[in-house]
């Protein structure tokens, strides 16, 4: 069927015009000048409202096992409302944990997604353990399953940690076939040694969290996840959820030099703090662990984190959704911070919250688009298929209402939370209607889409490597 979405604003990468978009089957047949287009297809009016590909999310972690609990939402769930809120694709993560073939682990989250998915998916690759197995799997991942970025921690030491001489064999592969290593930045044995003092002092609550997380074991780890990355013939390399600024000062500086270094932030830190949040009273502040975790609003964090979004320092915002509830998950860490599964969900909120940062004069609407759709698309091997309103892309499109206003609640929000992260926040913008391959899942507002439409999107090779 064909649709015409006519009388809207076309925002891409270099900024806004105004143009008519057609619609043929599940792809963008053509652009036109407005009043241009054919008679005879469907007409969607998006006189007054923005017009910008589907946004991809390209860091959640749907059913994800965690902290002897598992993450709230389910693939059904989760892209359920990453569609509802202006996401068209998600990028999850396959997990291999230590010991495991990494070949079973990928197996095991394609099971988890048949027939469940209402949008697009892809998957990264988390390596738990490193060895020439697993080497060897990351070259078969490349080459015949569109899996071409692998995730490391240099955090949660027994769990997914990986030593230097690990790291710097997986970056040494990945320089090899093209793949993209993401990491999980911070100094995790450091970082337990300084959750042992604090509960030893008696210093349990959720705010703990935070502090025995310093920024400068961010900043460390990012350093030095730059340096190995560089003795392995300069590997690309991806820092997720940037949090701090000392962290973005290793990140800028890499970049000033043209390494194949990129990083992305989050909404909950552009926005949220480790006083008013974690902070909060009771056990309220479990609401927001997570890790890398909130920082200090009275130092310079938000602002450093929104000036690298404005330079490309940090080239994309993810959600790294990991949702659970407070009841009999979060609820775990009572009386121990270090017991608390670490997570908060976003997915449904991601593209309002950084409109929102367009409205406050912060980001442009084509740095919008960048960084929430097009460069996702580009760094994770999806563009041109995804991230752009052109020819012969794919017809995940979002028309984005700029008159209208977004209440976040717990009692309106559809991710599978017994709470929001983001309770009566209030956005000047809303997302209107959305199309995922052509057809309209999302229409006033109103959800129209089916589980099991979702596909597999198999990726190439970055578009950023040098």
């Amino acid at each position: 069927m064909s649709i015409l979405i006519k009388g809207g604003t076309v925002v891409g990468p270099t900024g806004p015009y105004a143009a008519d978009v057609l619609v043929d089957g599940e792809t963008i047949a053509a652009v036109f000048a407005p009043g241009r287009g054919p008679d005879g297809p469907e007409v969607i009016d998006a006189t007054g409202k923005y017009v910008i590909p589907g946004a991809i999310d390209a860091h959640t972690h749907m059913q994800m096992p965690f902290g002897g609990t598992e993450a709230s939402d389910t693939f059904d769930t989760g892209t359920r409302a990453a569609a509802i809120g202006g996401t068209t694709t998600i990028v999850d993560f396959a997990i291999q944990r230590y010991g495991e073939v990494v070949q079973d682990g990928l197996a095991a989250w394609h099971a988890k997604t048949a027939g469940e998915c209402h949008i697009d998916y892809g998957f990264h690759m988390i390596l738990g353990g490193v060895d020439d197995d697993s080497l060897k799997a990351m070259d078969q991942l490349v080459a015949t399953e569109g899996i071409t970025s692998f995730k490391l921690f240099m955090a949660y030491p027994g769990v997914f940690y990986s030593d230097d001489g690990q790291i710097l064999r997986a970056m040494q592969k990945a320089r090899e076939n093209g793949a993209m290593i993401m990491m999980h930045a911070e100094n995790g044995p450091a970082i337990d040694v300084l959750i042992k003092q604090a509960l030893e002092r008696g210093e349990t609550d959720p705010i703990y969290h935070g502090r025995t997380r310093p920024q400068e074991l961010e900043a460390e780890a990012t350093s030095r996840a730059i340096w190995l990355a560089s003795v392995a013939a300069d590997c690309p390399l991806y820092i997720v959820h940037l949090s701090a600024s000392k962290a973005l000062e290793q990140v800028k500086a890499a970049r000033d030099l043209g390494r194949n270094v990129f990083a992305e932030t989050c909404p909950q830190y552009l926005y949220l703090t480790l006083e008013d949040q974690l902070g909060a009273p009771g056990f309220e502040g479990a609401k927001w662990v997570c890790s890398t975790p909130l920082r200090s609003k009275h130092e310079s964090h938000r602002a450093d984190l929104w000036q690298g979004l404005r330079t490309n320092d940090l080239s994309v915002v993810s959600t790294d959704h990991c949702p659970f509830c407070m009841k009999d998950q979060k609820e775990m860490g009572l009386g121990d911070f270090s017991k608390i599964p670490n997570g908060i969900g976003s997915v449904e909120h991601r593209v309002d919250l950084l409109y929102q940062g367009v409205v406050d004069k912060k980001l442009s609407l084509a740095r919008w688009v960048e960084t929430i759709a097009t460069t996702p698309a580009r760094m994770f091997g999806l563009y041109p298929r995804k991230g752009i309103v052109a020819p012969g892309s794919d017809a995940d499109i979002v028309l984005y209402d700029p008159a209208g206003r977004t209440r976040i609640s717990v009692e309106t929000h559809h991710m599978n939370m017994d709470y929001s992260a983001w309770e009566g926040w209030e956005i000047d913008g809303r997302v209107d209607t959305v199309l995922s391959r052509g057809e309209v899942i999302v229409s006033g507002g109103d959800y129209r889409g089916r589980k099991g439409r979702g596909k597999y999107v198999p990726r190439a090779l970055s578009d950023y490597l040098l």
